[in-house]
């Protein structure tokens, strides 16, 4: 007990209870006696009192915090006020899910409304346009869902486009109208040869102006159909103008289409014109038209699918990369310094007249039995004028009334002051 009370101690052990005679006594260590007094209940503390609390947050670096999404919407009220609400457990996980789309296993089977707006949310993140992630998140798209991704596909005069994302464009399944026109590929270009395989034996309009084809190139094209009634079977629409190295011989190949409802064979180099439509109409039974045919004048194939956006993603990116750099600007101005003349390279642009056809005339043939397939372009173009007469007529006749309007209309003193205050 002693040693208890005299000790000395650095910590401060508070007052010391004894207890005698079945009492509890506090022991008063300054006056060294024992006194019977009943001691106050003090407040328990789980702590103590240079405990701390540290609060730990997600430690990552300043640059990956700020690219993070924003888990809050920031909105103003009506009277200016800022408010903030959270976003949505969906929007959360879907713009997880979108920024590592590239690590998806497989979305067969996955609803296709989800996947639309998850294909949607990868899109706005440019998520498609990246090298090497960005073909492999498409492919897992286009293996689940085939022509909703892309239905159809226009790359008329987007050769650099073709020579950039080659092996995306032929992930692409389930296509009914190609468009590939003035991108001169050649007969030993990859992508004709893609044309050949299973994933494309949907498409029914293709469209192949001036490519630079021959007839060993139709011989290529056409092989699959001819011995194995695979690939191109299902082809109604086939424009082949514009190709001058396609011969008699080259026409004799695409007898194999028994399904072709439209062809378009203009500026060609064909030799015995008269021999060549007469077999057409002979053997899978189109007739030439005298007139120009709706279906070969390039407005009808449009890129239509959930990967509309990133087709122009793709075509931006090129356009990026073609744009002049600061370093390639200096040696212009010294080229210009010491006199010299700086090559300039102009853009091949596609013509849909082209003086071969004019030459040949108009080779286009169609099938008598089939609607919608032999109108002429004329009626078609006409009509369209038409419809932009009475559009101008109808804006003439708004503006009319809207200039009336303002004429009548004035403005009070107190309509003015509200205006100022703005």
């Amino acid at each position: 007990m002693s040693y208890c009370l005299h000790s000395e101690s650095h910590l401060d052990t508070g007052p010391i209870y004894v207890r005698e005679n079945g009492k509890l006594h506090v022991v008063n260590q300054g006056a060294g006696g024992v006194q019977n007094v009943t001691p106050k209940a003090r407040p328990f503390s789980l702590f103590s009192r240079t405990f701390s609390v540290e609060l730990c947050m997600n430690r990552e670096d300043d640059r990956a915090r700020r690219q993070r999404t924003d888990h809050f919407i920031f909105t103003y009220t009506k009277e200016g006020n800022l408010r903030y609400s959270a976003k949505s457990l969906f929007s959360l996980v879907l713009g997880y899910i979108s920024d590592n789309v590239d690590h998806i296993d497989s979305l067969i089977g996955f609803p296709e409304q989800i996947a639309e707006k998850l294909f949607s949310a990868a899109e706005a993140r440019q998520k498609f346009t990246e090298p090497v992630t960005g073909l492999r998140a498409l492919q897992k798209f286009t293996e689940a869902y085939g022509s909703l991704v892309l239905c159809s596909l226009c790359l008329r005069n987007r050769y650099l486009v073709i020579s950039e994302k080659l092996e995306e464009i032929k992930s692409f399944r389930e296509l009914t109208c190609l468009d590939l026109s003035c991108c001169k590929l050649g007969d030993e270009h990859e992508l004709l040869e893609h044309l050949t395989k299973e994933a494309l034996s949907s498409v029914k309009r293709l469209l192949l102006k001036d490519n630079s084809l021959s007839d060993a190139g139709l011989r290529r094209m056409t092989a699959p159909v001819r011995v194995l009634k695979k690939g191109l079977d299902n082809l109604l629409v086939l424009d082949l103008s514009c190709n001058p190295k396609i011969t008699d011989v080259g026409i004799g190949y695409l007898l194999s289409f028994k399904k072709l409802n439209c062809l378009d064979i203009s500026g060609t180099g064909l030799k015995d014109v008269d021999a060549v439509i007469k077999r057409l109409q002979m053997q899978i039974g189109l007739v030439h038209s005298k007139v120009p045919l709706k279906e070969f004048d390039h407005s009808n194939c449009k890129t239509e699918g959930w990967a509309e956006q990133t087709v122009l993603q793709w075509e931006q990116a090129v356009l990026e990369a073609m744009k002049p750099q600061d370093n390639l600007r200096s040696r212009v101005t010294a080229l210009h310094f010491y006199g010299k003349t700086h090559r300039i390279e102009e853009v091949v642009k596609c013509t849909l007249v082209e003086p071969e056809t004019k030459a040949s005339g108009n080779l286009q043939f169609y099938k008598e039995n089939v609607e919608n397939c032999h109108l002429p372009l004329k009626k078609e173009v006409a009509g369209s004028h038409e419809l932009k007469n009475n559009k101008k007529r109808a804006l003439a006749e708004q503006e009319r009334e809207r200039t009336s309007k303002q004429k009548h209309l004035c403005l009070t003193v107190e309509d003015w002051d509200l205006l100022n205050t703005y």
